[in-house]
């Protein structure tokens, strides 16, 4: 056998360790996120995502006004605090953090526990739909007309750029959810 060839037999076994690594970046990338939700600088740049949501929007108290009081990352601004500690901003920025926080903890879960593994893997895999849906109601995915030829629909800004990257955690779901049903067929003895 060549070494092309070993190289290649080698790397041909490393799906069950790629599937062990997808697993642990999906639940970095939701512990990490999942913290950040604690801190005002994170909720406050999600709300326009979650103001102009229909499906989240009624998590705020004054959805329509959020441009109003908009802070960018680092900025501080204790009246715009104020009003987003008024609006629920926090509340809700420390709710969806906690989510993400159970998925992560489900997710690490599994080797312990399949159920727990599938549960976390079908939940890290739903997630990140309800953020792409930002890209249809959140003009700030999308690069603004202020003079270049090159905004709006396909020209994402940098949070539609973030926001794309989603898809990636999908997919890696599914392959931590597979794991997770294979290894549950295993214990029953019906693999």
């Amino acid at each position: 056998m060549s070494v092309y060839e070993q190289s290649l037999r080698t790397l041909g076994r490393g799906d069950k360790l790629g599937t062990h690594l997808i697993r642990l970046s999906i639940a970095i990338v939701f512990i990490w996120i999942g913290l950040l939700k604690f801190v005002p600088y994170e909720a406050d740049s999600i709300t326009p995502m979650v103001a102009q949501s229909p499906f989240m929007s009624f998590f705020y108290k004054h959805p329509d006004q959020y441009k109003e009081h908009f802070t960018h990352e680092g900025e501080l601004k204790p009246e715009q605090r104020a009003w987003q500690t008024a609006n629920n901003t926090y509340g809700y920025s420390s709710g969806l953090g906690t989510v993400e926080l159970v998925i992560a903890g489900l997710l690490l879960l599994n080797p312990v526990s399949r159920k727990a593994g599938l549960a976390g893997g079908v939940l890290a895999f739903f997630t990140p739909f309800v953020t792409l849906s930002f890209l249809v109601t959140t003009p700030e995915a999308w690069v603004p007309a202020l003079g270049d030829a090159q905004h709006g629909f396909p020209y994402l800004s940098g949070m539609g750029r973030l926001i794309l990257k989603d898809t990636m955690m999908s997919a890696g779901a599914v392959v931590a959810i597979a794991d997770s049903a294979r290894a549950l067929l295993r214990e029953r003895g019906a693999a």
